[in-house]
């Protein structure tokens, strides 16, 4: 029956050595994959979800290459996923070998998938090298060949340097160079950066310069926003006062100057936030000021038929959080950001409350509130974004675990996941999988709409050791 599919798939972890691990794909499934908590995008820039399947999470590490912040010349959700509808793209197979040879850490990827919707047939090749120097020091190279099946878009070219020098135990040099190839082999198609980064138990300080250029576009890669040449800087002090309950007390401020390769005002921002550990586990981090300079440079869509016009946009915001300690049954936070926003105000207020009586049972609500007063047609109206997730252990070897979310932005949407997991023997296990309702795993900037989705799988594996 084509509406109940069965299909099947292989993954393999073989040690070559005690320090190199090869691992092994075949039509891989990843229903058993956490789901992804829904954002909301109040930003003009991508969305930055983390990696959570397994096949790309084990060993990783080997291939990080930071480009600043969250940026990343690597970033796995490329592969399999669609970075604009969030769906899955089926994988034909992979190979991974990670590990350490010596000095020398290594990562080689080689993943396929195949064509689904408007996603072409694709190859993904990833090589990744660094060696370590003297303590916490290392020097890195890494190159990334993406081949398509689009006419328009054939391949995608990366290729880097990076080091990160340690001096004294506390000052850190981050350097990297970067860049990309693709069909019209267009300038600006490089990204260059360095920092200098001190850190000590009473200040922290980083200046960090890094120039993006417009055409720089790493397709298996994170990059928030392209065509930068960003000047930043941050200095925290803490200190340790002799008042009961307090541990410790941080104020920081920075300064982001962000203007495109031409000179043009683009992303500016300036910041003080004062914060406070507590000896009980609570903690606040407030923002006492947080001013913004954003050039929009087209129409930003930011609910359903309202968009923030193109222009130059000055706004001031300012945030309070407090959350209680985390070692007890019941813990909670909350957050709210106020302030002008593009031309009007907006509000956000987020409460999170986790309870665990037992060893046994725990669960988590959370709720996000968003109020927009815009001076736009339609520029008065709300976003309620929320979630329960549950979680139950029947024994050691049965887990049930769900997660609901509610969503009333662009898409009205409710969702469910519910996964029944029965881990008979180590490593191996029977999931059964139900999802309803929307996904929400689109890393695209301005809020596209979402895909619904109704899917039940029975997924069993088995593993041995030889």
């Amino acid at each position: 029956d084509p509406r109940f599919p069965l299909t099947g798939g292989v993954d393999v972890k073989y040690g070559l050595s005690s320090n190199l691990v090869l691992n092994l794909t075949g039509n891989t499934d990843f229903a058993d994959t956490e789901v992804d908590l829904e954002p909301f995008n109040i930003t003009p820039f991508k969305v930055f979800i983390p990696e959570k399947r397994q096949f790309f999470l084990e060993n990783s590490g080997v291939f990080n290459f930071s480009l600043g912040d969250r940026d990343q010349l690597f970033f796995s959700r490329q592969i399999g996923i669609d970075p604009v509808t969030g769906n899955q793209v089926p994988i034909n197979g992979g190979a991974k070998l990670t590990g350490r040879i010596g000095r020398l850490e290594l990562g080689v990827m080689d993943v396929d998938t195949r064509s689904s919707g408007s996603n072409p047939y694709s190859n993904f090749a990833v090589a990744r090298l660094k060696e370590s120097l003297w303590a916490g020091s290392y020097v890195g190279v890494m190159g990334i060949d993406k081949r398509s099946g689009d006419v328009l878009d054939r391949f995608n070219r990366t290729g880097g340097v990076d080091t990160r020098l340690v001096f004294f135990k506390d000052w850190f040099v981050d350097a990297h160079a970067a860049g990309t190839q693709s069909p019209g082999n267009l300038s600006g198609n490089s990204d260059v950066g360095a920092s200098l980064t001190y850190r000590s138990n009473w200040v922290e300080g980083i200046v960090e310069r890094r120039k993006t250029g417009p055409n720089f576009n790493p397709e298996v890669g994170f990059v928030e926003r392209p065509d930068s040449n960003e000047t930043y800087g941050d200095v925290t002090f803490k200190v340790r006062p002799s008042v009961p309950g307090v541990r410790e007390l941080q104020f920081e401020g920075f300064i982001l100057h962000a203007p495109d390769t031409l000179g043009q005002v683009s992303t500016q921002e300036w910041q003080n936030t004062f914060r406070a550990e507590f000896h009980s586990g609570a903690y606040t981090d407030d923002d006492i000021v947080d001013v913004f300079t954003q050039r929009i440079t087209s129409p930003f869509h930011i609910y359903k038929n309202v968009f923030i016009p193109v222009g130059l946009y000055h706004f001031t915001r300012h945030q309070l959080t407090y959350g209680s300690g985390q070692d007890r049954k019941f813990t909670y936070n909350f957050f709210e950001r106020f302030g002008s926003y593009y031309g009007g105000a907006l509000n956000e207020f987020r409460v999170r409350a986790n309870y665990r009586p037992t060893a046994k049972f725990s669960i988590s609500a959370s709720q996000t509130w968003d109020r927009f007063h815009l001076r736009l047609p339609n520029g008065n109206f709300s976003v309620v974004l929320a979630s329960v997730q549950g979680n139950y252990s029947f024994n050691r070897f049965l887990t049930f675990t769900s997660i609901v979310q509610m969503d009333t932005s662009n898409t009205q949407a409710v969702s469910a996941n519910l996964r029944l997991r029965y881990n008979y023997r180590p490593d191996s296990d029977l999931y059964i999988i139900y999802n309803v309702g929307t996904q929400f795993a689109s890393i695209a900037p301005a809020n596209p709409p979402q895909v619904r989705e109704s899917r039940f799988a029975i997924k069993y594996t088995y593993s041995w050791q030889r």
